[in-house]
């Protein structure tokens, strides 16, 4: 097949002035794969069979290893009836595991779901339900749950499997493994692996790949369709902005059902041959620890991870003098925290931008030109704009309005929901934008900036909540009669959610018993930090709840010491 030529980036206002703070001698478009990504990984596993792969507490998993346990349990899959374009929950921590299933799901071309642990069974349920899924991998410790939710047939995964915490070097983290009662057809995975390896499928660029799921203004989630050309955009552009090669070693501390950790921790350092040191949970003396015994080389973290780190009694600058790029997104890094990184280690974190429906990142920071708290400058064949929201225009340097993103790693769409694909969607000069909801600015050397959203929306920590759903779902506590979900500054997480509820007449309840009843309704990261009970809740003309206000006025008295 011949490959068509990249598109190029035109020469608008934002191009010229990149142009001259671009990266010396990396080039300005990339020619992709017209493959998937399980042939990337069989290429580094030819090239590379004995170099470890996966690394999990003791437990080191070669590129040979990890392509035959691929092959095996595709075969598994293949025996339930998994074909091309069929979806697979990978609902797993961290985990060897979770990387033998995704690439068992792409080896057969069929599409993986990755899903939060975090999950409550009835939220599980809708995904089952919205992407048509009768198979999943899940951990032992969240079986019960996936039987609860109808998960038709499960392979189960002890995630811990193999670790040994005297090769280790670390603590374990505990409670990743539980003992099972399986029922009807489900497997372990150990046993799903003792299946015959199965023929691969034929699998290109074009085929959907991953459907990592989002939410909105409504509430309701919807998967973002990515091919495997999709997410290649920014995996081999990752590896291409950070120059990784084979000997490169990456700590996962990120969550792989996270478009960020998914691209920047695992799958850019598996195509290169490098090996990944994977956590399954954050622990930040364990990560410090990690850097210096193994030596690792690139991290991409959240600001939370570098805050934490940076404030624990144990912290010592030498401890990382190995890492050469340190990489996030997911929230902003704090200028402050940035500089006072910095200062004491000498490393310069490189900030980027991205979404889900961009499988991560369509911005970054390039490498010795970096600003800080800055989204960056469009990567690899990306065209971005500021868009003006009344009349589309393309705004001038300094102008505030809406970050609009064209490129090879934009989504194909949302999950069967062709009314939000097409708003999702507007045209500028003839090609068509992704409209990322977000507000800002590009200043006159072409970096763009982040200043607010026009999407409701809580960034705890990278994690994104999205009020209106957990505001459903407090309206199910037969407390409350109303509520209202706002987002206020968070030193440790960036931001986080606070409720305003507004109880039914003759009922009481206090704040904590309200986030205890949360924790067993929706995804931790998602219940409310806070609980405030008012009287009413101010609306808009038409009868809407007015969050707005309420998110400015709490704002303005957090700001003014008063919150």
């Amino acid at each position: 097949m011949t490959q068509p030529t990249p598109p190029s980036t035109p020469q608008t206002p934002a191009t010229a002035a990149q142009q001259r703070f671009w990266p010396p001698h990396k080039p300005r478009t990339l020619t992709l794969p017209r493959t998937g990504l399980m042939h990337a990984l069989r290429v580094s596993a030819d090239r590379y069979p004995d170099r470890v792969a996966l690394w999990h507490y003791g437990n080191a998993v070669t590129y040979r290893q990890l392509v035959e346990d691929a092959e095996h349990l595709a075969g598994h899959f293949a025996a339930q009836g998994v074909g091309k374009g069929d979806r697979i929950a990978v609902w797993l921590q961290n985990s060897p595991a979770w990387v033998v299933a995704a690439f068992a799901a792409w080896h057969l071309g069929a599409v993986v779901v990755p899903l939060p642990p975090m999950l409550q069974a009835r939220e599980l349920a809708f995904f089952l339900q919205d992407a048509g899924i009768r198979l999943g991998v899940v951990g032992s410790e969240l079986y019960d749950r996936a039987r609860q939710a109808g998960l038709a047939h499960a392979v189960v995964a002890d995630v811990m499997a193999g670790t040994n915490a005297g090769q280790a070097g670390i603590p374990l983290p505990e409670g990743l493994s539980a003992p099972v009662q399986l029922q009807g057809s489900d497997v372990t995975l150990e046993d799903a692996l003792k299946a015959p390896a199965w023929p691969a499928a034929q699998v290109g660029s074009d085929d959907l790949c991953v459907m990592p799921y989002t939410s909105g203004t409504t509430g309701l989630p919807k998967g973002c369709m990515h091919t495997h050309g999709s997410v290649q955009a920014n995996v081999f552009g990752a590896a291409a902005w950070v120059g990784g090669t084979v000997e490169d070693r990456y700590l996962a501390a990120l969550p792989f059902f996270h478009v960020t950790g998914f691209v920047n921790s695992l799958l850019s350092g598996l195509v290169n041959g490098g090996t990944i040191y994977i956590m399954s949970r954050w622990d930040r003396d364990a990560a410090r620890q990690l850097v210096r015994d193994h030596g690792i080389t690139i991290w991409t973290n959240t600001p939370t991870m570098i805050i934490d780190l940076m404030a624990s009694p144990n912290f010592n600058p030498d401890d990382l003098k190995t890492l050469r790029s340190v990489t996030g997104g997911g929230a902003s890094l704090p200028a402050s925290v940035g500089q006072r990184l910095l200062d004491s280690t000498g490393i310069m974190f490189l900030e980027g931008y991205g979404l889900s429906e961009t499988m991560a990142q369509c911005h970054s920071n390039p490498p010795g030109r970096q600003k800080l708290q800055c989204l960056g400058i469009p990567l690899f064949n990306v065209d971005a704009r500021i868009m003006d929201l009344e009349s589309g225009e393309e705004l001038q340097p300094g102008q505030v309005g809406e970050i609009v993103v064209r490129g090879p790693q934009v989504m194909q769409g949302y999950w069967n929901r062709p009314d939000d694909t097409a708003n999702a969607f507007t045209t500028i000069g003839g090609q068509e934008f992704f409209r990322t909801g977000d507000l800002g600015y590009m200043d006159d050397e072409g970096y763009f900036f982040f200043t607010d959203r026009l999407k409701r929306m809580v960034n705890v920590s990278g994690m994104k909540v999205w009020p209106a759903e957990v505001e459903n779902k407090l309206h199910a506590h037969p407390a409350v009669q109303e509520a209202c979900v706002i987002s206020v500054p968070d030193e440790r997480s960036g931001e986080k959610a606070r409720a305003l509820v507004v109880l039914k007449p003759g009922q009481h309840a206090d704040p904590e018993e309200i986030r205890t009843w949360a924790r067993t309704q929706m995804a931790s990261y998602k219940v409310p930090a806070e609980v405030r009970f008012v009287d009413s809740l101010p609306r808009s003309p038409t009868g809407k709840v007015a969050w707005r206000p309420l998110q400015e006025q709490a704002r303005a008295e957090m700001q003014a010491g008063q919150g």
